[in-house]
């Protein structure tokens, strides 16, 4: 698929995310003057980045990943020597939900298509599933759940896969923000994306 093709169907996936309606975020989107997050970086990214749902930050400025969290992704790709530019990264959730609590599964039923097309427009030879919800969704997807396991346990873990365009590698990190709350955790975090990097 060519660039200028990858962009119109991403600015679709962004007018459709813009006036949807009918999603149980968006009243609270409004009632806040939010943005939805749709994704941001490189289309034809090697390493797609799939979090869960924006925050406040994140929400405010239409922007993923550019709050605490998003300083401790930023330092990790710093760390692997890849720049931010060449990744993208986006959320299952394209909304923020109130007071950033986990994503309900009627609001992942309405963003995951959303999120589907992405992949399938970028079309990463990695996909990094941050945290375990989108872990959970990204590798059910993939024909995993035979090995789906706690965060905890299959954190940095490569999974090789196929699909329509090839073989991926399915990799499921921790979120950055346990960095947030836990500085001890930035070390799990590095040695997860040297994981990433070695995958490439």
């Amino acid at each position: 698929m060519k660039t200028n093709e990858k962009r119109e169907k991403m600015k679709a996936i962004r007018d459709e995310i813009v006036a949807l309606t009918g999603s149980p975020l968006y009243e609270y989107r409004v009632e806040n003057g939010y943005f939805p997050v749709i994704g941001e970086g490189s289309h034809d990214a090697k390493i797609m980045f799939v979090g869960e749902a924006p925050g406040r930050n994140e929400a405010e400025t239409g922007r993923p990943f550019c709050g605490k969290a998003g300083q401790v992704l930023d330092e990790l790709l710093s760390y692997i020597s890849i720049p931010r530019g060449d990744v993208y990264i986006t959320n299952i959730l394209k909304d923020r939900p109130p007071e950033n609590r986990d994503p309900l599964p009627e609001e992942i039923a309405v963003y995951s298509p959303f999120l589907d097309r992405q992949i399938d427009i970028i079309q990463p030879k990695i996909i990094a599933a941050l945290g375990r919800y989108s872990m959970a969704y990204i590798m059910k997807k993939y024909g995993l759940e035979d090995v789906l396991e706690p965060i905890s346990r299959i954190h940095g873990n490569v999974f090789e896969v196929n699909t329509l365009w090839g073989s991926i590698k399915i990799v499921p990190l921790y979120h950055p923000a346990v960095a947030t709350y836990d500085a001890s955790m930035i070390e799990a975090l590095r040695q997860d994306f040297s994981a990433l990097k070695s995958a490439l």
